[in-house]
């Protein structure tokens, strides 16, 4: 039978000595007992599987909104295709996979709503704005609290990895960084796929650069990504791509959000009107009415304010809750 210490033992043995070791980790905000059988970090990444947070992602958007069909990706069938690319990664390089995992399955638990478009709306009336890596941090740190514990009490190297994966910032492990590029590769690629199976551009509408660089197939596409930054990475103290990996995927990230993102096509101006009211409708009416907030955001308001639960409550809601409740609250009885 393998207990905690042997699992320790075994990361010192078999991984990269620039690898992040559980034994070695800074630790949690709130000291608590070690578990007997699992790793610091295996333990983190167990904690965000079961939240209430990791199961809404299953009902909030990723690119498409309102999309018809069961094929398009979801927040969290995004945030899987993130974890399994950095584990191939992380492993390939000897880093910690469970390290790695556990980022990649918590860098997107604060994501609104309808994506990034309920992200852009909660950012401009919520004083102070909104990130969702912020908002993924609360909700490791305060959110996601039992009776016994504040938050989930994750190690530092986990929530540093959630709020990095996005922005300037620069995760300090390799394990974090790994999923910041993973991220990145998982999503154009991925929205590459939705848009052309609903026919918003075809493979013949990407650039020709592109295509000869990465690959015209999606798996051929995601394998030389990953092993361009494999090769470039190895016995390195930074996780890195090569230089003409990195300007083709910017000129691919320009391309996607001119084309696909931003697209009439994809985000019809009636879908956003409807995003923009259902998200400051719903957030002005918790500040109005703070006794209906739910019971764990009531003493949030307390505490932080109104505003911030507000924020809290309506962040934390699935793209089909949030357009329900907007229905229950503002929308007369006679038309329903």
């Amino acid at each position: 039978m393998l207990v905690r210490e042997d699992l320790e033992q075994r990361e010192f043995i078999m991984l990269s000595e620039k690898a992040t070791k559980s034994v070695a980790s800074r630790g949690r905000k709130y000291p608590e007992e070690k578990c007997h059988m699992r790793t610091e970090f295996q333990r983190d990444r167990d904690r965000i599987v079961h939240s209430k947070a990791f199961r809404r992602l299953m009902h909030k958007t990723q690119v498409f909104l309102a999309p018809e069909g069961d094929h398009f990706r979801t927040r969290l069938t995004h945030t899987i295709e993130v974890s399994q690319i950095a584990r191939t990664i992380a492993r390939s390089l000897n880093l910690n996979e469970d390290l790695t995992e556990a980022i990649a399955l918590g860098h997107d638990l604060g994501h609104t709503p309808f994506g990034h478009n309920g992200e852009m709306v909660l950012n401009s009336i919520h004083p102070g704005g909104f990130e969702h890596n912020l908002q993924s941090l609360r909700v490791v740190e305060v959110l996601e609290s039992t009776a016994n514990r504040k938050g989930m009490n994750l190690t530092e190297e986990v929530r540093d990895g959630i709020v990095g994966h996005t922005g300037a910032y620069m995760p300090f492990t390799l394990e974090g960084q790994v999923v910041k590029i993973s991220d990145r590769i998982a999503y154009l690629n991925h929205d590459i796929d939705d848009a052309v199976r609903s026919g918003v551009i075809s493979m013949g509408d990407i650039p020709k650069q592109v295509l000869d660089l990465f690959g015209r197939s999606h798996q051929e596409r995601i394998n030389n990504m990953v092993i361009d930054v494999i090769q470039n990475s190895d016995g390195q103290e930074q996780i890195y791509q090569s230089a003409a990996y990195k300007e083709e995927m910017n000129h691919l990230r320009s391309f996607m959000f001119a084309n696909v993102y931003k697209s009439s096509r994809v985000k019809k101006e009636e879908d956003l009107a409807k995003v923009e009211v259902v998200i400051k409708s719903l957030y002005e009416y918790f500040i109005g009415h703070p006794e209906e907030l739910p019971g764990d955001l009531k003493p949030i308001a307390k505490e932080d304010g109104i505003n911030e639960a507000a924020k809290d409550c309506v962040a934390g809601m699935t793209d089909r809750y949030a357009l329900h409740l907007y229905t229950e609250l503002f929308v007369p009885k006679s038309w329903k």
